[in-house]
C-alpha cells in the first residue's frame, strides 16, 4: 500500500469551468479538517454507567498556505469572491486521484510580506453544505 506525500495533493479552485478547476499556485500546505457535533444520549439505563452520545451536525473547513504568486488565476478568483463576498468551489486532489469537494466560504485571507523573505498567502475556508468524496478513476 503506497504512503501519500503530501506534496502530490494539491488545493483547487473552481472559476468557470467545474470539470478544470485551477491549481493554487505556490500553495505549501493546506489541512482539511472535518469534526462533527454529538448529542448526548445517556440515561438512567445506560450500559454500565457510560455515557451514550450520537452524531449530529458535521463540518468541514480548509487552511492552506503558500507563496503569493503574481498573475495566479486561482489566487485572482479567491480575491474577487471574497471582495464580493461570495462563495468559492475548492477541490482538493489527492495523489491517488480521488477528490473533495465543496463550496466554502473564504473567512480568513491574509497577505504577509515580511522585509526579509518571500510574500506569502494564508487562507481559511469554512465549508457551506456537504463535502464530497470522489474516488480516483
Amino acid at each position: 500500500m503506497a504512503k501519500v506525500k503530501g506534496v502530490n495533493c494539491k488545493l483547487y479552485v473552481v472559476d468557470s469551468d467545474p470539470e478544470n478547476p485551477t491549481i493554487l499556485a505556490g500553495q505549501r500546505n493546506a489541512t482539511l479538517n472535518r469534526s462533527t457535533d454529538t448529542i448526548e444520549t445517556t440515561a438512567k439505563d445506560s450500559e454500565g454507567g457510560w455515557k451514550e452520545n450520537e452524531a449530529a451536525f458535521k463540518e468541514w473547513s480548509i487552511d492552506a498556505d503558500g507563496l503569493l504568486v503574481e498573475s495566479d488565476a486561482a489566487y485572482d478568483t479567491l480575491e474577487e469572491k471574497f471582495n464580493n463576498s461570495e462563495k468559492v468551489d475548492v477541490v482538493i486532489i489527492m495523489q491517488n486521484g480521488s477528490k473533495y469537494k465543496g463550496k466554502a466560504v473564504l473567512n480568513d485571507f491574509p497577505i504577509e510580506m515580511p522585509y526579509d523573505d518571500m510574500a506569502t498567502y494564508s487562507s481559511s475556508f469554512t465549508g457551506d453544505g456537504p463535502l464530497t468524496k470522489t474516488p480516483a478513476v
